[in-house]
């Protein structure tokens, strides 16, 4: 069951919080901070007493905008103790969830805070507080962060996302060349046990839902905006292609036109047709811009060659 510390400088707000969080049967205790201060100096005799010491804390439901330290600056401090707890941000604001979810924050909760909602997060922290304690199992001989049947990118076997080699494939059209093992970072692999995943928050409808970053496959520039395409729909981010770009090219998106990125280990087919290129992604064509085409082939070629 969970230990939790609750950080508002609104005290009408933090009680709220502290009765629906002490209403959840996972929790076991959840206590109140009323500034960031209050909350580093518990945390850092939680820490003094060991994991298991009185008083522990394993996860933070932190408010942003506080007088003096604001969360984020708490977060950042945070993140500099040996082992930190979890961070769920709870705040009225939705223009801060981008440097939240860069600080590793485990959720973004959008005030006022509905129980449902709470619940959701609550259940986040639980599952990563689980995977921390649960043991690793030894690695498979010879198998590596992408090599086995459904990895992303993998070398077109069956189950592998994407098999362009296979049954299926589209007739005149080049199966692109898939990162193999060792392909390094443009290859995503599963989240590590007891991390938090890399997700990006989109909102729909009020409520703010996370989405893993490795089920993205490309992404369109929409003036001020990026639409991120998942094989399951789209969804659209206030953020500019050129930030995108800068923060996931080590998580193998790159650009093949000035308004557009894709996942390299999602490209099922590269085409060359005359003076053009063009790749496909599920069942979408995307045009390459000549500027972009001959370092997409290269990148294309070089990965497959590891």
């Amino acid at each position: 069951m969970l230990r939790v510390l609750a950080v508002d400088d609104e005290k009408p707000a933090l009680g709220e919080l502290l009765y629906l969080l002490r209403s959840d049967c996972r929790v076991r205790s959840a206590d109140g901070a009323t500034d960031a201060t209050e909350a580093l100096r518990r945390i850092s005799r939680a820490l003094d007493a060991g994991p298991d010491g009185e008083g522990g804390i394993d996860v933070v439901f932190l408010d942003i905008h506080m007088a003096g330290l604001t969360g984020l600056d708490m977060a950042r401090l945070l993140s500099e103790f040996t082992r930190p707890p979890l961070i769920v941000f709870v705040t009225a604001h939705e223009g801060f969830a981008v440097q939240a979810f860069d600080l590793k924050a485990v959720d973004y909760v959008l005030k006022p805070v509905r129980r449902e909602r709470l619940a959701e997060a609550v259940r986040r922290v639980c599952d990563l507080a689980a995977a921390a304690r649960a043991p690793r199992p030894p690695a498979a001989a010879g198998s590596g962060p992408a090599g086995g049947a459904g990895s992303r990118g993998g070398a077109g076997g069956a189950g592998s996302r994407g098999g362009a080699g296979g049954a299926g494939a589209t007739p005149g059209a080049t199966a692109a060349p898939r990162p193999g093992p060792g392909a390094g970072p443009l290859v995503t692999g599963s989240t590590a046990p007891g991390t938090a995943p890399e997700q990006i928050p989109v909102e729909l409808g009020g409520v703010t839902r996370l989405v893993p970053i490795d089920e993205i496959t490309y992404v369109e520039a929409q003036g001020d905006y990026a639409r991120l395409h998942t094989r399951g729909g789209s969804h659209l981010v206030r953020i500019p292609l050129s930030t995108l770009e800068d923060r996931w090219a080590s998580r193998g998106f790159v650009r093949i036109h000035r308004s557009r990125l894709v996942a390299l280990g999602c490209i099922d087919e590269l085409r060359l047709d005359g003076g053009s290129t063009a790749v496909r992604v599920g069942t979408a064509e995307l045009a390459v811009s000549r500027r972009h085409a001959r370092q997409l082939r290269d990148l294309l070629m070089r990965h497959a060659q590891r």
